[in-house]
């Protein structure tokens, strides 16, 4: 009997089949399955304890994202986050951002200001200490306010997306100090300039952040952690 039983963890907010979808999508984002794996649906299926059904269409989900390659008569490969994806990813990050920091100007509630400053205040604390577990959890939370701030469904559905898609690599990159200090003090003024209401300073400064990331992670080499695997796909 599997120990990971998925149909205990169904709730209104999914289906089971999007249980099951966002459940492979979070184990190939984070690492478990490696590029060029093959997938097969009995055997996710089992570690679920879910039908290979909702796992089938899964799949073709995933692939419709890009994250796997169903290849005819041969089976089912992971494909996951190439090095030019991440590129992709957070050169249209700089731009959704940035637009997303202009709307939360305009749409922010006193209760989101608040939770961002607080926010801004416990990550100065925590890089302080050196405590980088705390701090990325936190560095996601801004990104989450920021993003339900900006009042439109549509976009924070990208970038809650886009957002997950890079979290491992993310994650590292705060564990450096000199860049923690540097993404705090960018949260603190892009906060500031939200709460002065300064749409275009603000959008400038999420759109610059973005870009300092990823310019980060060329720098430290991180980037080199996509695409390995690849050369093995569908083999």
């Amino acid at each position: 009997m599997a120990e990971y039983n998925l149909k205990d963890q169904v709730s209104d907010k999914y289906s089971l089949r999007g249980r099951v979808f966002h459940k492979i999508r979070e184990d190939i984002l984070n690492g478990k399955y490696k590029q060029g794996e093959e997938l097969r649906e009995a055997t996710i299926g089992e570690e679920l304890g879910v039908s290979r059904t909702p796992v089938r269409e899964a799949f073709r989900q995933l692939e419709l994202e890009g994250l796997l390659k169903m290849v005819p008569n041969k089976g089912t490969y992971v494909t996951g986050i190439t090095q030019k994806d991440v590129k992709d990813i957070y050169m249209i990050r700089s731009l959704l951002e940035g637009l997303c920091a202009r709307l939360a100007t305009e749409n922010i509630t006193p209760e989101q200001m608040n939770e961002m400053e607080e926010n801004v205040y416990l990550s100065e604390f925590h890089e302080s200490k050196g405590h980088f577990d705390q701090m990325a959890q936190l560095d996601n939370r801004f990104h989450e306010i920021l993003y339900e701030s900006c009042d439109s469904k549509m976009l924070e559905h990208l970038l809650r997306d886009f957002h997950q898609y890079v979290y491992r690599v993310r994650k590292m990159t705060l564990s450096s100090e000199k860049r923690g200090k540097a993404s705090n003090l960018e949260h603190r003024e892009i906060m500031e300039s939200i709460k002065a209401g300064e749409a275009d300073r603000a959008e400038k400064l999420a759109n610059l952040h973005m870009i300092n990331a990823y310019d980060n992670m060329l720098k430290n080499g991180l980037i080199e952690m996509f695409d390995q695997g690849n050369d093995n796909e569908g083999k």
